[in-house]
């Protein structure tokens, strides 16, 4: 039977695609990846937020074929039960899932003033005050899980499906300076030390495309 295939965007701007990626790799899933080129109506669509429905990262497997992030991350569930993806526990699984939802429908203006760029760096970045709101509810979170599921992970000792859905907020958070506590700060430092982040920042260093509407500094 042939790998499983999953179709991602650029590794540097691509939030979603990083999200259904370390789903990918969290589930111990052996894929293959088949990356949409920069000029793709897909990969614009994803980078500059012009899709309500996103289309990538999709995920083809045994005749079957799933997209949209969080459809995703349940179906890696179903099929790699003995990951983890999901806690145990029915409330945490219940508190898990609102968080991922709240992450795939909200948090636009953190979003669009803050894109993914895993290669730049903005010291000092100007934080608009929508934005900063949109980042204030998302330490609020993180602090709310790391204490309630006793960390270091947002549900508890292995990294989940809610891990991967904020994974790129953390390299947002240091690609604009953001200013963090200690907790959070070291749960950012946590992510990106995860084998696979590190592999996918590797990744995202090498790619030579640019997307000039995505290297300006708002």
């Amino acid at each position: 039977m042939p790998k499983p295939v999953l179709t991602i965007s650029s590794k540097n701007y691509g939030a979603w695609s990083l999200r259904g990626w370390l789903m990918c790799r969290l589930a111990g899933l052996d894929f293959s990846e088949k990356v949409i080129p920069p000029d793709d109506p897909a990969m614009k669509a994803e980078m500059l937020l012009l899709s309500s429905s996103m289309l990538v990262p999709s995920l083809e497997n045994a005749g079957l074929k799933v997209w949209d992030t969080l459809a995703i991350g349940e179906y890696l569930n179903e099929i790699k039960p003995k990951a983890g993806l999901l806690p145990a526990d029915a409330k945490a699984r219940a508190h898990c899932r609102a968080i991922c939802g709240e992450m795939h429908s909200g948090f636009s203006s953190m979003r669009s003033s803050l894109p993914m760029n895993v290669k730049a760096r903005f010291p000092n970045f100007k934080i608009w005050s929508r934005a900063q709101t949109d980042i204030d509810r998302v330490v609020a979170i993180w602090r709310e899980c790391l204490k309630a599921y006793g960390g270091p992970y947002l549900f508890g000792k292995q990294p989940c499906i809610a891990d991967a859905m904020y994974a790129p907020v953390v390299t947002r958070f240091i690609t604009y300076d953001v200013t963090l506590d200690t907790v959070c700060a070291a749960y950012c430092k946590r992510i990106i030390e995860l084998p696979a982040m590190q592999e996918w920042i590797k990744a995202a260093k090498q790619e030579p495309e640019e997307i000039d509407e995505l290297d300006a500094e708002f």
